[in-house]
């Protein structure tokens, strides 16, 4: 590398270093032109760090990897900088973002952190890619949570590991991460938001430029959404008014892109009604609009008075508040945790949260007294010079420099026991076509559906659990769309006693009085998750409703696999509803029948619940594994866990899965058939290794479920694949001969639930 000097301003003086080495960089964030304040953020880190640099065009020092919308295939039109995209809900991105940072001339990465612009429950799909980095990583925390989920929490104690340095804005954030999160405290570099510096642009003049003369102006700029308290500064205004009538009150931005997704204009509109309640229409405008840097720069700097309103304390970082300081706002705001810090000593004037009797009586003092506000500006103004983005640039550049120096060795030599790089896209394709406004057709010749053999309740409620979980997983909209599909199927075949008809021909006729104890099972798996799970209110309703018009059947139940299913669907419902003590002995209660025939059947060599292995066997250790999450019973684990031990020892024994066969099974004493072997009895294996994992924490729980599913992609028997590329289907099962060709929806839905749950598993894999 050679060595340049870079410039650095500060206080009117050029400071030039020269011991800046020329490198690549790698930043990860979102990106103009998408609008987003990460996206801005990471464009002026670039810009300032280029500044720094001297003279160098922006592409021959930034590589950037953009994060686009989530539920968005179609990327933006980005400038050249940006070489790579990940779409925010698809895992495979990420993976492949790290092989092509390793492959790039990036020399350190710069990541933008904030929770909501990465994939996976709460972003955990970055953590595919920081493993997978082999260059230094510095990490910038845009949030920092006081009382984090469990998988948040542990998220941030990852990336802590992971990361060569993180940066946080505040004295705040830092103390949290050291206390909270175990991160190092030498790991922990406090760099304040950077702030644009656009000299010679008077207050008075730029009032002039936007015809504000003769108002006094109060500004809200951001993405709208209900956590901003924009009503607490409009319940405020009217004891305003009644002094100052010149008050005009501007809220800028258009609305967050998630609110608008789920909730439309609701909160706009509330705000709109609210204005018309109190009479404010000359006194309050709503700019939904996403101003450029400048223009935005331009109101701050017009504006008398810069409120921001927030309605918790539980913000480590606003840009907005930094920007408003910069350009010399008088600032008012409610005391989250970044305001405090900022406008400490005299900077700011802080309000209690949505207190607009305190507010009204603040903005009348300073708007009373001119100097106040003044006194305000001068303040803000200057602590905004410390702040501004080539200084920025050049802290983030010394931090570069140091970790060149240090060379700090990293966590990154753990194996990772999925590779998520060896399963196929992800596609909804051949549901696609095994679905109609009925449900999901049973069976199919080859990968045409065989309308002749209608439809079955055990499929659809798959189908259910499945779009479920992808939706999940990835915000599939046309999984979205199939939920209401699978569960009017569900509701349809639902009888008045509150059991389920199986069967129904191609023209909606019943087929069957009354299903098996195994469909009756699945359907209860499959509403209880729908109820756990459910992306919309009005779904888990429904599905409680039908699940509580069984339950009056539960304790009939005899069979251990609708025993087994049942338990499941039971366990889900739990997580939603936990105080139901009554629903909580029922399970106990079966469970009681599962242990209850283990103790009957197993030996010293015997240690299952039947005297013989059959099908679904994984299913009844997967149930105890479930009831062991909720109970936290040991004796009900120690069952759950000699059972999946024996199993293992029957199906894993020759480094690949070999599934029980149907032809004859596994008789106590006997022989074990080979074939055929089933797709479903793979996807309970997997389901049972993973619930495994989650309740002993043994990574070899993992690489078994791994290693199980790799059954469909040819890791079996015959060392054929059952996944078929081209139709995005499953075949039907493992024969003696080869692979049965059919591609029903049993073996698609039990493929499709397998892919998943090796996709949620690295969720979990990080804890290790």
């Amino acid at each position: 590398m050679k060595f340049i000097p870079y410039l650095v301003f500060y206080k009117n003086e050029l400071v030039i270093n020269q011991n800046f080495k020329e490198m690549k960089i790698a930043f990860v964030g979102t990106y103009p032109p998408r609008q987003c304040g990460i996206g801005t953020f990471t464009n002026n880190l670039i810009m300032s760090i280029l500044v720094n640099a001297g003279n160098k065009n922006i592409s021959d020092l930034a590589n950037v990897i953009a994060l686009n919308d989530p539920g968005e295939e179609e990327t933006y039109d980005y400038p050249e900088e940006v070489r790579f995209t990940i779409r925010q809900e698809h895992q495979r991105d990420y993976i492949n973002a790290a092989r092509y940072i390793n492959l790039s001339d990036s020399q350190v990465c710069i990541l933008n952190h904030e929770f909501g612009i990465f994939g996976g429950d709460d972003g955990v799909y970055v953590l595919s890619m920081l493993y997978r980095l082999k260059i230094p990583v510095i990490v910038v925390f845009h949030t920092v949570l006081s009382e984090p989920s469990f998988v948040q929490e542990n998220i941030v104690r990852e990336i802590g590991k992971l990361a060569h340095e993180v940066v946080v804005m505040s004295h705040k954030a830092k103390n949290m991460l050291r206390e909270h999160y175990d991160t190092p405290d030498d790991k922990i570099k406090i760099i304040e938001h950077g702030v644009p510096y656009y000299p010679g642009i008077s207050h008075q003049k730029i009032k002039e430029k936007y015809n504000f003369n003769g108002y006094q102006v109060l500004l809200t700029f951001g993405l709208l959404s209900r956590n901003k308290g924009i009503e607490t500064v409009i319940n405020a205004l009217p004891a305003v008014v009644e002094k100052h009538p010149d008050v005009l009150y501007i809220v800028m931005g258009k609305t967050h892109p998630n609110v608008l997704k789920h909730a439309g204009e609701e909160y706009r509109n509330y705000l709109n009604l609210l204005v018309k309640r109190h009479k404010l229409e000359n006194n309050v405008i709503f700019l939904k609009t996403f101003l450029s840097e400048d223009v935005l720069f331009e109101y701050l700097r017009a504006c008398d008075i810069y409120i921001t309103p927030y309605l918790n304390e539980a913000q480590i970082t606003s840009g907005t508040l930094s920007y408003a300081v910069g350009a010399g706002a008088a600032v008012l705001s409610t005391p989250y945790w970044h305001a405090s810090e900022l406008l400490a000593d005299g900077r700011g004037r802080l309000f209690d949260f949505n207190d607009s009797t305190q507010l009204a009586s603040v903005l009348n003092e300073i708007l009373d007294d001119p100097d106040k506000i003044e006194t305000l500006r001068k303040n803000a103004f200057e602590y905004g010079k410390t702040l501004r983005w080539q200084l920025t640039g050049h802290k983030y550049l010394s931090l570069i420099e140091s970790i060149q120096q240090a060379a700090l060795p990293l966590e990154k030599d753990k194996k990772l026991v999925v590779d998520t790089s060896m399963l196929p896209k992800f596609r909804l394709h051949h549901i696609k076509r095994l679905t109609d406004d009925t449900g999901i057709v049973q069976h199919a010749r080859y990968g045409i559906p065989n309308l002749k053999e209608g439809y079955c309740l055990d499929d659809n409620a798959r189908a259910l659990i499945m779009v479920l979980m992808s939706y999940r997983q990835n915000k599939d909209p046309q999984a979205l769309d199939y939920i209401q599909v699978y569960l009017s199927y569900i509701q349809y075949m639902q009888t008045d006693k509150g059991r389920f008809r199986n069967f129904l021909s191609f023209n909606r006729n019943f087929l069957d009085e009354e299903g098996s104890e195994d469909s009756f099972g699945r359907t209860i798996w499959a509403l209880g998750y729908l109820i756990s799970r459910s992306p919309k209110l009005a779904y888990r309703e429904f599905g409680t409703e039908l699940f509580r018009n069984s339950v009056k059947h539960f304790d009939n139940l005899v069979h251990l696999r609708g025993i087994a299913n049942t338990i499941i669907g039971i366990s889900y419902y739990l997580k939603s509803y936990g105080s139901d003590e009554g629903m909580l002995q029922k399970m106990r209660s079966m469970a009681q029948k599962l242990t209850g025939a283990y103790e009957k059947n197993s030996d010293d060599e015997w240690q299952w619940f039947e005297d013989a292995l059959t099908y679904d066997n994984a299913i009844l250790p997967l149930s105890l594994f479930h009831v062991a999450e909720i109970t936290g019973e040991e004796y009900i684990k120690e069952v759950a866990l000699k059972t999946m031990k024996f199993l293992e020892n029957v199906t894993l024994s020759n480094g690949y899965l070999s599934i029980v066969g149907s032809e004859g099974w596994y008789p106590k004493g006997g022989t074990r058939a080979e074939f055929d072997q089933q797709a479903t009895d793979t996807m309970a294996t997997v389901r049972m290794f993973y619930q495994g994992y989650k309740v002993t924490k043994d990574v070899a729980c993992l690489e078994k479920m791994f290693l199980s599913y790799l059954w469909y992609l040819g890791e079996n028997e015959l060392r054929i694949p059952l996944y078929d590329y081209e139709t995005s289907g499953c075949c039907d099962g493992l024969k003696s001969s080869g692979v049965n060709r059919n591609q029903g929806a049993e073996s698609t839905l039990a493929y499709l639930i397998s892919h998943i749950t090796v996709l949620n598993s690295m969720e979990y894999e990080f804890e290790h």
